[in-house]
């Protein structure tokens, strides 16, 4: 494939050589020239140089919504080397690929709540926070906790911080307080709530108790895994005043059992209709009308919307639940192929991936970097909470929202401001699946 400059525009509107902080010269070129180039051209020193990056191959091993061809092929072009993407079937898969056949694997995304299980297991390695060059740009509420005004966020579930830092580089324990240790490069978050059919309730859904209405009996959807249907659930049942948790992110063995035997009593009374797996059956239940409220995902109610259907994403008062996405690399990196990794790392938040994923509906660790690569009315829409001026496309091109439609929930503070729970692995996490089980298998 022909190299192209990694300044020059993309998608609608792309940037400029100033706004993309490339001053027109490419990432592969300063690769390949050295840190006398870069000095003379203003840049810092590049972590790597042309010895041999061409021969590197980096693994990334992800799921289906950032191992995209389209981003491993733009990869493969900015970078001196080559980068291999290949997707999980699942997160089972995924998280025991890691711990089984962790030399198979260079760097991987994975949600946070996975990294309960590499706690003390040696296979990711800490990256240091002066290796990651976006870190002082990456929004606080992923480095500290806190929101843009200093508020703190919730902390029921796991919330990023909880997973953001290693307390020492011998990577064993998680630590609270910021360090210089960081377990993975902060990517992808967002908020999710209730996907509504505002044609078939004909009322407002401004609530988590609704998912346990009567009103809907048969005609509501969980998401089946623990980590995602429990929250939900949980929101649910204290919205309904049901269950009073101490922590719902975390509950006890008392809690556990108490919102099973609810929610059993719930299934036998009929309330679910069905319990999805992934992306594409939640799209056909709301759209076909099998299901007119459930727990779903920001771009499935969107091609929800495409297929002409009205689909809602209402924020309920409650608030939202959480979930964060970081890549880490794997501890048997060393030299080249480590300095290599991390450049890959930091490619990946420099501004063009992040825009194409952000075109799903998911929002980029460093916005600024992303508001480059995006057009004006798309960052306004995505991240704004602007009204659409023209229509909204999709990463592939194909029409996702009208003009004149605004983003459900708003912009960007006004959804992950609001956050209620985070997805969650807890302290009982394997007496919990035991229980999740028995629950789907009532």
């Amino acid at each position: 494939m022909p190299h192209k400059d990694c300044t020059k525009g993309h998608g609608a509107a792309g940037p400029s050589p100033a706004a993309s902080g490339t001053k027109g010269i490419s990432r592969r070129a300063l690769l390949k020239t050295g840190a006398a180039a870069a000095v003379a051209t203003g840049f810092p020193a590049p972590m790597i140089w042309a010895q041999n990056i061409k021969d590197i191959t980096i693994t990334h091993i992800g799921q289906s919504y950032s191992t995209i061809p389209e981003i491993g092929a733009r990869a493969n072009e900015e970078l001196g080397f080559r980068v291999e993407m290949q997707t999980a079937p699942d997160q089972t898969t995924h998280i025991n690929r890691l711990l089984t056949q962790p030399n198979s694997v260079d760097v991987t995304d994975m949600p946070n709540t996975n990294l309960k299980y590499f706690q003390g297991r040696g296979v990711l390695m800490p990256v240091k926070t002066s290796d990651y060059k976006w870190f002082d740009k990456t929004i606080p509420l992923l480095t500290t906790g806190k929101y843009p005004d200093g508020t703190s966020a919730t902390m029921e579930g796991m919330a990023p911080i909880k997973t953001q830092y290693w307390a020492t580089q011998d990577a064993k324990d998680y630590s609270l307080a910021p360090t210089e240790w960081l377990v993975g490069v902060p990517m992808y978050y967002n908020a999710d709530t209730l996907g509504v059919r505002p044609d078939l309730i004909g009322r407002p859904v401004d609530s988590w108790a609704e998912l346990l209405n009567p009103e809907f009996a048969g005609k509501v959807a969980l998401q089946d895994g623990t980590a995602t249907g429990i929250a939900d659930s949980a929101m649910a049942l204290q919205a309904l005043g049901e269950i009073d948790y101490a922590d719902k992110g975390n509950m006890t063995r008392a809690e556990i059992d108490a919102t099973i035997k609810k929610l059993i009593d719930y299934k036998k009374s009929g309330q679910f209709r069905s319990f999805w797996t992934n992306f594409d059956q939640s799209v056909q239940l709301m759209a076909s009308g099998e299901v007119v409220l459930q727990s779903m995902w920001s771009p499935a109610v969107t091609e929800v919307r495409t297929r002409g259907i009205d689909c809602k994403y209402n924020g309920m008062k409650e608030g939202y639940r959480g979930w964060y996405i970081m890549m880490t690399a794997m501890s048997h990196l060393d030299g080249l192929k480590r300095d290599c990794a991390i450049e890959y790392m930091n490619w990946v938040n420099s501004g063009w991936a992040g825009a194409f994923i952000s075109r799903q509906g998911f929002y980029n660790s460093v916005p600024e970097n992303v508001k480059a690569f995006m057009s004006e009315n798309e960052y306004g829409y995505w991240y704004e909470g602007k009204p659409a001026t023209e229509d909204i496309l999709n990463p592939f091109g194909k029409v996702m929202e009208k003009a004149g439609i605004t983003r459900d929930g708003g912009s960007l503070w006004d959804r992950m401001g609001n956050i209620g729970i985070w997805n969650t692995v807890m302290d009982e996490d394997r007496y919990l699946t035991r229980q999740w089980q028995s629950f789907l298998a009532a």
